[in-house]
């Protein structure tokens, strides 16, 4: 039987299926405002052939109500926009649960990048030995973040699960149950979640997706690559920050770390109970039956949080044991389950996942200077007395030394108590949940070596006094820091406390790099170029004083915060960046769309192990050749000028502040952290996050993050006459090739007749064409370059999914521009209706949480 192409695949499994059951959607009763379900498609179909005919949302919104529901009250015509929000929102989970039901028809489960394909190129091309070893001591981990990219409450998740199932199986009776059910259940959270909700929402995919996926590939590997053989690195693994992530978010307390971590052994100890009662089920057989009876007795008190003998050792021994009787006297019947069961304890532990600590340098900073102020005013010979008229060097050298221990009572300060507490937390977390449960601190804008001694001081004096069991892991963020962090690193490394200390921790050195922060800083090629660059000096540097780095990336979901096709980036990377493990965070509607399921989990896990053995088992030297590095180098420094000017444009804060969604975000309620670092009064660069940064650009579908300085780059090499040097690297680069890819992906994303009615505003009109030249210029070139007819012509099953989502949003976008408008016109009178204003910015903020979901393609 021939395969079918991917886009048929996509158009029988997905659309057609969204046709079919959207219109069952569209026909159920919900209560408020009759014939919604008949009314939206009329709407959708005004939008079109508005925005064809040039029309703005406004005129669009009017127009609708003028030809179809003329005898509406103004209160009437506000409520039906309500009406189609909620409809839209629920539009976008069903064509997320019919993706995910047919996610293992459209892709190929045994295709390129799965290990299936490794499997058999590695036999074909006899290199078996060389990809075992390189499985002996590669790893995948991927971070769960709790950024704020996605809004789906629980009980909508649930239903997005039950009703792939139902899709699934063309279960119609249970679907149109789901589909009414989902018509009902509430999407607006009234208030915001705080970061223990966050860790319980997404505990809820390790516990339903990761738990079953990480042990199924585990034993395919050992099974079909290891031929049965015990393996003792565990390959893949998960980080966990929700809980543990207090950069910017006050509301993470070391209490929430602390029960976060209690619930994650909790849930991984449900899961092996389960598991083991299952298991008793078929090892009915004498001696073997009472064994596991006890095994079910004492994991049920370690779940209930009761003492129990059980210890995570005592429990692999016994359960080890248990298969020796049953491989000697029971002709090995359901060995492969015990195994099964033994090597998910091996992956996860008592502690499921490990969770990492993460804060701002500049919050340590002052939590370190208070520590100081207050041991000393308190007579403590710890630190010398002249300490902060020290040079950065001797501080450096003090804190290397540093011995004591700090009692916490003394502190007087709440900010620095909570930090010296979140370090105890991490200690008692080892104690009660394993090494491997808390043991790794980021420090976010990392800029020094100083900034990694201090956190390195505060950890031996507050709980790590014998034996430092802590990775501390800096995070360089802006260009500059990205261009001076292996300096930073070479005087870590001739530290003598701080090799010592690496020594201890197998000469590891985890350095985490911010995608997100680098390109809201220096634009998208530029943030990518500065990070490879980086991360080739880093792993020069680390090979020097033979220490392995690895690289831990901070990676969002859409490009524009350095996603997209991940895997396609890490298979690009040659032989001058170490790969020895591949970690990334994923965060959002990443984790939803690429994680979510078992078929996208196993898939995309399948993906990244993949990329990053690729590398090592090819013959291709995927180093970037000299005359390519220099065309890679000259875009990068055109991109970042012109990314620079624009953003040193004078309406570059006020078009965010007044033509974006960017304010609202704050008040969403999505997720527990505030949407800008500082306190400050007024929008500064500075503070803003990236996740509201880069979403009200995408709100905008104007994308800006993900192509501007893209286009000029590009054509600084047109007008040169030089373009095939260009044409030249996109052939011979697959980094380069991957970056463009991932470009495009923003391109297909922009949709500017949205906003071509403020090209004609009076304060924002110049600035608007700016940003509209520079798109279509990137778009001709980018076609140019890579000789397509248009964006993503190779991945027409991408383009499709996305076509489809951007189309069920296209009402939703224009009722949000068209209550923006309102609210900016609506704010220019005098006396102010603020009642009015307040219902309009309820629309734009409803129209949000539609839009950020229906963006889960990661772009």
């Amino acid at each position: 039987m021939t395969t079918q192409p991917k886009l048929t695949r996509f158009n029988q499994s997905v659309l057609s299926k969204y046709q079919i059951y959207n219109g069952i959607f569209m026909t159920l009763p919900f209560d408020a405002v009759t014939k919604t379900g008949v009314l939206l498609p009329l709407f959708h179909e005004t939008c079109q052939k508005g925005f064809k005919a040039g029309e703005d949302p406004t005129t669009i919104v009017n127009s609708f109500f003028k030809k179809y529901q003329a005898r509406r009250t103004p209160e009437s015509q506000i409520n039906l926009l309500f009406r189609f929000i909620q409809y839209i929102e629920r539009q976008v989970v069903l064509f997320d649960a019919i993706e995910d039901a047919a996610f293992s028809k459209v892709n190929n489960m045994d295709g390129i990048g799965t290990l299936r394909s490794l499997k058999e190129s590695a036999t074909a091309e006899n290199k078996m030995e060389l990809l075992q070893k390189y499985l002996e001591e590669f790893k995948v981990r991927i971070v769960l973040t709790a950024h704020p990219t996605q809004f789906y409450p629980g009980s909508v998740l649930g239903i997005i699960t039950d009703l792939t199932e139902a899709i699934k199986e063309n279960d119609l009776l249970r679907i149109n149950d789901l589909l009414a059910q989902l018509g009902k259940t509430p999407f607006f959270k009234h208030s915001k979640p705080t970061p223990y909700d966050e860790a319980v929402s997404l505990i809820w995919y390790l516990e339903n997706v990761f738990y079953k996926s990480f042990g199924d590939i585990f034993d395919y590997i050992q099974q079909n690559i290891f031929d049965g053989q015990q393996i003792d690195n565990n390959i893949i693994n998960i980080g966990f920050w929700p809980g543990g992530d207090r950069d910017g978010n006050p509301f993470v307390t070391p209490e929430i770390t602390l029960k976060v971590a209690e619930r994650l052994k909790e849930t991984i100890i449900k899961n092996y109970y389960r598991d083991v009662r299952r298991l008793k089920r078929k090892l009915t057989f004498s001696g073997i039956e009472e064994r596991m009876s006890y095994l079910e007795k004492e994991l049920y008190e370690l779940m209930i949080g009761n003492p129990s003998e059980l210890t995570l050792k005592s429990f692999k021994a016994e359960l080890n044991a248990i298969k020796e009787v049953i491989i000697k006297d029971h002709q090995s019947l359901y060995h492969t389950e015990i195994n099964s069961l033994l090597n998910r304890i091996h992956l996860f532990g008592f502690h499921f996942s490990t969770l990492d600590i993460r804060q701002d340098s500049r919050a340590h900073e002052k939590v370190f200077t208070d520590l100081v102020e207050t041991l000393l005013a308190g007579g403590s010979s710890i630190f010398p007395k002249n300490y902060f008229d020290l040079s950065a060097k001797e501080q450096v050298d003090v804190l290397s030394k540093v011995k004591g221990k700090i009692d916490l009572s003394s502190i007087p300060d709440e900010e620095t108590l909570k930090t010296l507490e979140t370090i105890a937390a991490i200690k008692t977390i080892q104690e009660n949940n394993g090494e491997q449960a808390s043991n790794r601190y980021i420090i976010s804008n990392n800029q020094s070596t100083l900034h990694v001694m201090q956190l390195f001081a505060m950890l031996k004096l507050v709980a790590f006094q014998d034996k430092l069991t802590v990775d501390i892991g800096p995070l360089f963020e802006t260009i500059t820091d990205l261009e001076n962090a292996h300096l930073v690193m070479e005087e870590l490394y001739t530290n003598p406390a701080y090799s010592a200390h690496l020594k201890s921790r197998g000469n590891k050195q985890t350095i985490m790099l911010g995608f997100s922060d680098g390109t809201k800083d220096g634009g998208y090629l530029m943030a990518n170029w500065a990070i490879y660059k980086a991360k080739e000096r880093l792993t020069e540097v680390s090979r020097k004083y033979d220490v392995t780095a690895i690289f831990f990336d901070g990676r969002g979901g859409p490009p524009a915060r350095g996603g997209g096709k991940t895997h396609n980036f890490y298979a690009s990377l040659g032989p001058t960046i170490e790969d020895k493990e591949v970690q990334l965070t994923i965060q959002g509607q990443t984790i939803s769309s690429n994680f979510g399921t078992l078929d996208s989990s196993q898939y995309n896990l399948e993906q990244l192990i993949s990329s990053g053995i690729h590398n090592s088992l090819s013959d291709t030297d995927l180093r970037m050749k000299p005359e390519n590095r220099e065309v890679m180098g000259n875009l990068a420094t055109l991109s970042y000028k012109a990314y620079a000017d624009f953003k040193a444009h004078p309406k570059f804060i006020p078009y965010l502040e007044n033509m974006s969604t960017l304010k609202y975000y704050a008040k969403t309620n999505i997720g527990s952290r505030p949407s800008k670092r500082g306190k400050a009064e007024g929008l500064v660069f500075e503070d803003l996050r990236a996740i509201p940064f880069v979403g009200s650009w995408s709100q905008l579908k104007q994308n800006v993050p993900g192509f501007f300085g893209v286009g000029t780059a590009l054509k600084h090499y047109e007008d040169s006459g030089e373009f095939e040097k260009v044409q030249h690297l996109f052939k011979t680069s697959n980094f380069f090739k991957t970056l463009i890819e991932n470009s495009m992906m923003s391109l297909s994303k922009s949709f500017f007749d949205l906003t071509k009615y403020m090209a004609e505003d009076a304060e924002y009109g110049p600035f608007w064409n700016i940003i509209h030249d520079e798109y279509v210029i990137t778009k001709r070139l980018i076609l140019k370059l890579t000789g397509y007819t248009e964006l993503m012509q190779e991945e027409p099953a991408g383009k499709a999914s996305i076509s489809v989502r951007e189309s069920i949003v296209l009402p939703l976008l224009t009722i949000q521009q068209f209550a923006l408008k309102k609210i900016q016109e609506l704010e220019k009178e005098s006396p102010k209706n603020e009642a009015q204003i307040a219902v309009y910015e309820k629309i734009v903020m409803r129209s949000l949480f539609g839009n950020i979901n229906a963006s889960r393609n990661s772009a």
